[in-house]
């Protein structure tokens, strides 16, 4: 297969997802890499997806009341705004996350430039910054806000909302609300988790390269033994030339 960017295509194998591949010790913090990457991903990815369900009947029930009774509205767009938000960031961290945790499964003896580990920190941290903001502005909409019905005719439209149960107009009292949030604030310590160890593992990476500890000793070794041999072989031979 071809090589892009430095990246031989035929490393991207099946046989790599075994745990005693992913989870192996032979690179440094492979294994917290392994598991918080995807931890991070998924909490993230849940939050956005369960907010999106929550932000769908939201946006249905809007609709609703506009089509049946045009004079009624319904405010919510403090709790479509979040939910957007938070699915921007959801993905936003499958992506940057997602393709380090592939990176690092396939190619993790990769050369990477200053400049791109740079771009990748960069990320790490905007990724941190941004969970954050959407993790403490979706705690304070859903915990105290609540969408509210306006217009010359809000009577007829709350009759109307009695028809279309669901959502209830009270955010925190919406159990796919809440549990949005309750995933993300896990999902961004996670990624605060995930950015702290890919900080330790460029810092390494530029020192000792991106061989563990216990792998470069054994290499060592081996390699010393390679060499303690040939010079063995070398004398004999050496010893057999002057007999003759």
């Amino acid at each position: 297969m071809a090589v892009i960017w430095g990246l031989d295509l035929r490393e991207m194998q099946w046989g790599k997802f075994k745990s005693s591949y992913m989870f192996n010790t032979e690179y440094h913090l492979r294994r917290s890499k392994m598991v918080v990457y995807q931890i991070a991903m998924i909490l993230c990815v849940c939050s956005e997806s369960v907010g999106t369900a929550a932000l769908s009947e939201y946006v249905d029930q809007q609709e609703f009341i506009a089509r049946q009774d045009h004079l009624a509205v319904v405010y919510n767009d403090d709790f479509v705004g979040i939910m957007s938000y938070n699915i921007f960031v959801g993905v936003a961290v499958a992506t940057i996350f997602g393709a380090a945790f592939f990176f690092d499964l396939f190619w993790p003896e990769r050369h990477e430039s200053p400049s791109v580990h740079l771009a990748w920190k960069i990320c790490a941290v905007i990724m941190c910054v941004m969970g954050l903001a959407d993790a403490l502005a979706m705690t304070v909409i859903v915990a105290t806000k609540s969408a509210y019905l306006s217009g010359p005719d809000a009577v007829q439209g709350m009759t109307l909302l009695q028809q279309y149960l669901k959502p209830t107009l009270i955010y925190r009292k919406n159990a796919k609300a809440v549990a949005s949030v309750v995933l993300l604030w896990p999902g961004w310590v996670a990624t605060v988790a995930s950015t702290v160890i890919l900080f330790l593992s460029h810092q390494h990476d530029a020192i000792h390269g991106p061989k563990s500890t216990h792998a470069r000793g054994r290499d060592f070794e081996e390699e010393r033994k390679r060499q303690s041999s040939g010079e063995q072989s070398g004398g004999e031979k050496s010893s057999e030339e002057r007999a003759v």
